[in-house]
């Protein structure tokens, strides 16, 4: 119901559309529209899947930026709360090979504060390895706790790297933790970028992608940008693309 009430209000070019709604026996079933190339997290994690090209996913992650800030601005006011690689889709534009973002599943999404206040009090709730740590421990909620799950998802589309993963070396489980000392210096960051990309990335770029994901993932929730700022920033730059003056050859 929570997720009717929200997205059925809703109309966006990347957020999913809802269609309906039913029940079969005890079953209640939401119908949403059908996006053929499906969730990103298969497409950065799953081996049998080709990668994504670098100048795809910046435009995967200005999509979902527009779907935030959408989201975020005073007509709707909502907070998506589970901003993830699971909660974005990907939708093949037709009779090309450009992938359309859709942002999905708002079950968990609600209002934001209202004019003269700064925050919601709420049950903490989203995917481990997105949750702003201030969040998670104050339970006070506002459109910061999407960017920071937003500056997240960054740093996997960079690095190929899972959030959260206990099949890395200790104290390597969580990305965040041990991977922004890298994202600060372009020659660290090579170190670090998706082996799958071979290298074939312009690195000024990619490291504009990691300095605006490093300002989503400020400690205090106050210093880090609006959803609006960093989608003026994603659409600044131009993508990861192939280049011929910054391509990092592959070893």
């Amino acid at each position: 119901m929570a997720e009717v009430n929200i997205q059925g209000t809703l109309s966006h070019p990347n957020i999913v559309k809802l269609l309906g709604y039913f029940h079969h026996d005890r079953e209640l079933i939401l119908v949403y529209e059908y996006t053929s190339k499906r969730l990103l997290n298969n497409h950065l994690f799953c081996s049998k899947i080709r990668p994504l090209p670098g100048d795809i996913r910046v435009k995967i992650l200005t999509g979902a930026a527009r779907a935030l800030t959408f989201l975020h601005s005073s007509d709707t006011n909502i907070i998506f709360r589970d901003v993830s690689t699971s909660s974005i889709l990907l939708d093949e534009v037709l009779l090309s090979a450009v992938y359309n973002t859709k942002l999905s599943g708002l079950g968990l999404a609600r209002l934001g504060p209202s004019v003269d206040e700064s925050h919601v009090k709420t049950h903490v709730v989203g995917t481990f390895g997105y949750i702003d740590p201030e969040y998670f421990k104050t339970g006070q909620c506002n459109s910061k706790c999407d960017v920071y799950g937003f500056g997240v998802v960054m740093v996997e589309m960079l690095t190929g790297l899972r959030a959260l993963d206990s099949r890395r070396p200790n104290g390597q489980e969580n990305m965040i933790h041990w991977i922004k000392p890298h994202l600060y210096v372009i020659e660290n960051l090579e170190v670090v970028m998706d082996s799958q990309l071979n290298g074939r990335y312009p690195l000024e770029e990619a490291s504009n992608v990691a300095q605006t994901a490093l300002t989503c993932l400020e400690d205090e929730p106050k210093m880090r940008p609006s959803m609006k700022e960093v989608l003026e920033t994603l659409e600044g730059i131009t993508s990861l693309s192939l280049s011929t003056s910054s391509v990092i050859s592959p070893r």
